[in-house]
């Protein structure tokens, strides 16, 4: 992990602690201005739109995981389903901001 401060934000990149190949980008702070919400009611509607779509967070049960989401109040967009063709279980929920964001768990 690094941080370090950049003019009012504060910056910080993130990674597994045994692998420093992989890391997240995290920015704080700053001048908070009202942002755009992407409207994401289901998956279909969501691939309508072009660009940056979601990313996918693998986990060891998406059934567990989306029961922590619920319980915190997060919406569960997609419910888990199982995709036999790349052998996982997926689910989707959404950010505050409408970013469609993948749970996934390789079935054996």
């Amino acid at each position: 992990m690094a941080e370090w401060p950049y003019a009012d934000e504060q910056l910080a990149y993130l990674a597994p602690p045994t692998d420093d190949h992989f890391y997240i980008e995290v920015l704080g702070d700053g001048d908070r201005r009202p942002t755009e919400v992407r409207p994401y009611t289901d998956l279909g509607d969501s691939l309508k739109y072009r660009g940056y779509h979601h990313f996918c967070l693998n986990v060891a049960s998406v059934d567990e995981t989306t029961a922590k989401l619920r319980a915190r109040g997060v919406v569960i967009v997609t419910e888990p389903f199982v995709l036999s063709a790349i052998g996982r279980k997926l689910a989707f929920f959404a950010d505050p901001f409408g970013n469609p964001i993948e749970l996934a768990e390789v079935l054996p």
